[in-house]
């Protein structure tokens, strides 16, 4: 776990964060003294739905409140439960009450008494007042959650925003009451965490037995670090695996909470618990979407995904499934319809709407027959057996290269530089294996540019691209008019145009501490002397000349430390040896 945050006083944090959210949302307010997130007056008459818990789980629930979800949401510090005081201020102070008030809640002890007390008093006082607690967890099963039940996570803000959505259109609190029990009762959901989270102003635990073994993932873990069913060393595709087992499996008699058949229509709900990064996220979305299809034969009819309900900077996920039932409130008022209903609330963050999921177009915009990226030959001709030796000769060394280039990027860059040309390399050598023959100058370098455009990514891939674009342009521009081998003019006069037009694109130049230091002395030799073994051995020594050479362009500018003055460019040092290559497969 990670004990460094940027705030490290709890108090502080959470009343600055419900602060925030009314600076990104101005038809909300703070009651701080209560920590009450709640709508400001003004909208039309309709029963407020209100929930809330622990602070730690942002965007629940504070940043649920706005038009279409929650009228209120009642904080406590973080993982406590707030007071019955300040929920009964929530319902009595800060929310319309006249067409009646209906409490959520997830399923914690804390919670449950807390928010219970408030009802019981609202109710005394003669307010219509109901309460529906959402249990949604199998993680923990009937055993071992005894008379407690299954607690509440990610699958109560299903429950929310189809209650929030009904109120919106006016129905009455029996109508909303029922439709969030019913929405309750279908709903099933589990999680998994890499590691337990840290609270901040929490001294750190001393490491114990307890703690996560790096290889390890938590199945079924709280989101306020409550220990779950199992630990497993696990890949993402074999934790996939139980954690649907654990939701969807009819046999399991301690976890079969609700049965889901591939004739239901399902709602998946993959939330993020905090630390997990949007890419990841969605590696994992798509995991269990296949894996639901081909293992269950379930096909969600909605999909949604991103952080809903959170464990601070929990590193793990959990699962949601709701199975679509009918509200028997007719059209406008069903599952779905309520659950793509707009809603202006920060924390919401469903963008799709019921007509583009309805239509599920399957179209693609392919490729016309017009657009065909057919090359067309050149007349300039070159002996491919030799090109071939050359080219390998000078790949091989790319790749024997690679560690020295890594080490010199680790140290002045972020070490991915000889990865990528090892990449390059060997989907090059690939291509010469697999490619047809041809003694045609264009069509040569056409297969080489297109290996190089689809396996070398970065700055590098891009500079090297452009390049050989340019070359070929300015080699097609020199085509006869009858087939004749290509000459070492032809192709000094086309290194000079591609390093004329590389110059368009980036303002490297020699000096700089880039591959240009590497390429521009190659270039020049080439054309003065047209040996391609002495122009590679210029590249080498333009190559050393970096060494102590300061950066002024690139990712060197930005990074420090110590060692950069004794080593090479990375770049330039691997287009120098590619080039050394080069010349040996010549000879």
């Amino acid at each position: 776990m990670s004990a460094k945050h940027f705030i490290n006083d709890p108090t502080h944090l959470v009343t600055s964060a419900l602060r925030a959210i009314t600076l990104l949302n101005p038809s909300v307010t703070l009651d701080a003294e209560n920590k009450i997130i709640y709508r400001r007056p003004g909208h039309a008459s309709q029963v407020s739905v209100i929930s809330g818990g622990g602070s730690g789980h942002e965007p629940s629930f504070a940043a649920f409140v706005g038009d279409g979800l929650l009228a209120g949401a009642v904080a406590g510090t973080i993982f406590a439960s707030p007071s019955a005081e300040q929920v009964r201020r929530c319902i009595l102070q800060r929310v319309e009450r006249e067409r009646g008030v209906l409490v959520i809640v997830m399923n914690y002890t804390g919670d449950v008494l807390n928010f219970g007390m408030a009802v019981e008093k609202a109710k005394a006082s003669g307010l219509a007042v109901e309460m529906v607690v959402v249990g949604d967890d199998t993680g923990v099963g009937r055993k071992k959650g005894g008379k407690v039940g299954r607690r509440g996570i990610a699958g109560t803000v299903l429950v929310q925003k189809i209650a929030g959505a009904l109120a919106a259109k006016g129905a009455p609190l029996k109508e909303v009451h029922e439709t969030a029990r019913l929405t309750a009762n279908n709903l099933i959901s589990i999680g998994a965490s890499l590691s337990h989270v840290h609270v901040p102003g929490r001294s750190v635990p001393e490491p114990s037995d307890e703690d996560l073994k790096e290889s390890e993932v938590e199945i079924g873990m709280g989101i306020h670090n409550e220990p779950g069913s199992e630990r497993k060393v696990e890949d993402l595709p074999g934790l996939v695996k139980t954690m649907l087992m654990h939701l969807l499996d009819t046999s399991d008699e301690d976890r079969h909470f609700l049965d889901i058949s591939s004739d239901d229509e399902t709602v998946l709900l993959v939330n993020n618990l905090g630390s997990v990064s949007v890419l990841e996220l969605g590696g994992i979305v798509n995991e269990v979407v296949d894996q639901l299809e081909k293992d269950w034969k379930i096909k969600p009819v909605r999909i949604l995904a991103g952080s809903f309900m959170t464990s601070l900077n929990g590193l793990g996920f959990s699962i949601s499934l709701l199975k679509v039932t009918d509200t028997g409130l007719g059209d406008g008022k069903l599952m779905l319809d309520l659950l793509d209903a707009p809603a202006e609330a920060t924390g919401w963050s469903a963008a799709v709407s019921t007509k583009t999921w309805q239509i599920r177009s399957a179209a693609t915009r392919e490729k016309d027959a017009g657009d065909s990226e057919e090359v067309q030959p050149s007349n300039l001709q070159l002996d491919p057996v030799l090109a071939k030796k050359a080219l390998t000769a000078a790949l091989n060394r790319v790749i024997a290269a690679e560690p020295d280039v890594t080490n010199y990027d680790t140290i002045v860059g972020d070490g991915d530089c000889g990865i990528g040309l090892k990449r390059g390399a060997e989907a090059i050598l690939k291509m010469l294996e697999r490619a047809k023959k041809t003694n045609d100058v264009a069509l040569f370098l056409h297969n080489v540019i297109q290996v190089v455009e689809t396996s070398m990514d970065g700055t590098s891939g891009a500079i090297y691209a452009i390049f050989l674009n340019a070359l070929a342009h300015s080699l097609r521009l020199q085509s006869p008019s009858s087939p004749k081998p290509v000459t070492v003019e032809m192709w000094s006069k086309a290194l000079e145009f591609s390093l004329e037009a590389l110059g368009k694109y980036t303002p490297a130049r020699p000096g700089d501490r880039t591959l240009i230091d590497a390429l521009y002395p190659f270039v020049g030799t080439l054309s003065k002397t047209g040996d391609v073994k002495s122009s590679a051995q210029a590249a080498e020594a333009g190559a050393k000349g970096t060494r102590g050479m300061k950066a002024s362009l690139g990712r060197t500018v930005y990074v420090g430390g110590e060692g950069w003055q004794g080593v090479p460019d990375p770049g330039a040092y691997g287009l120098a040896e590619f080039l050394l290559g080069l010349s040996e497969g010549l000879d």
